[in-house]
């Protein structure tokens, strides 16, 4: 087990990825404190694991208030904090000239500020107990921007940021900050984002799956369970020597030319131009 003895404090983590990596984490023997807003979805998920394994701490992320009592119980239960990965989110669309502006401050707030918070709150612990490893769950647009995702992109961006600055300052005292961009993940957030794509096209989740992963390499959306295997391994001394570090999980999406991969699609055949 990668993480025996490690205590880490995971945000997010009543559904989707964080609850992804809540429950894996456990399986590598770490003590998990689990951070949402719905207690009914945080006991779900304690329920899940091994009794003494898994503790739940409801609150919002964007209050003050709440970040410092989250890091506080963490502390209390289990003796130390050792990871910490924000991985609570939202994403509504918006562009620029139309999103209301108080949309757009409430993604800022749950996506930057949130993981800010927390970072203060947890750094301090960290350093007293020798360092430590702080993961924060960015996404693809962070670094590829998305059609009307104004709030959300720019959010994640600020995130990426966040990080590396976290890491520049803290690695002397052996705190480690890194970021993991996922691509397109089957979580319900997903699922309700593609809703209206579904109806437009008369198809399921799948079908809309097949249609915009068709010029991504590995062709198909993640499972939340695909983004714990990179967390784990920094979380853990393996990536002793890795801090400020992007890394992207996104099936290959990054790397692909976009229009280039219309062309072809369209049936232009790139090795006959002249």
């Amino acid at each position: 087990m990668r993480l025996n003895g490690k205590v880490a404090l995971i945000t997010g983590a009543g559904t989707g990825i964080g609850r992804a990596l809540a429950q894996r984490f456990v399986t590598e023997g770490a003590k998990v404190c689990i951070v949402g807003r719905r207690q009914a979805k945080l006991d779900e998920v304690v329920q899940s694991a091994p009794t003494g394994a898994m503790m739940a701490c409801a609150g919002d992320v964007t209050n003050v208030a709440d970040t410092q009592r989250m890091a506080a119980a963490t502390l209390a239960w289990g003796g130390k904090i050792d990871v910490l990965i924000n991985c609570a989110g939202i994403d509504p669309p918006g562009a620029v000239a139309d999103v209301d502006p108080a949309l757009f401050r409430k993604v800022l707030e749950i996506n930057v500020i949130g993981p800010f918070q927390l970072m203060q709150a947890t750094i301090p612990h960290m350093v007293k107990g020798g360092g430590g490893s702080i993961i924060n769950i960015s996404s693809l647009g962070a670094l590829r921007c998305l059609p009307t995702m104004a709030p959300y992109c720019t959010s994640k961006a600020a995130l990426n940021m966040l990080t590396q600055q976290a890491a520049l300052d803290y690695g002397p005292q052996k705190v480690r900050c890194n970021v993991v961009c996922p691509g397109a993940t089957m979580t319900e957030s997903f699922g309700d984002a593609v809703g209206p794509m579904m109806k437009a096209l008369n198809t399921d989740v799948n079908g809309v799956v097949a249609r915009i992963m068709a010029n991504v390499p590995l062709r198909r959306a993640a499972k939340p369970e695909e983004m714990t295997g990179v967390c784990v391994y920094l979380a853990s001394d393996d990536s002793s020597f890795m801090t400020g570090c992007i890394l992207m999980v996104d099936g290959g999406a990054s790397i692909v030319d976009v229009s280039g991969a219309a062309a072809s699609s369209q049936g232009f055949n790139w090795g006959a131009a002249e």
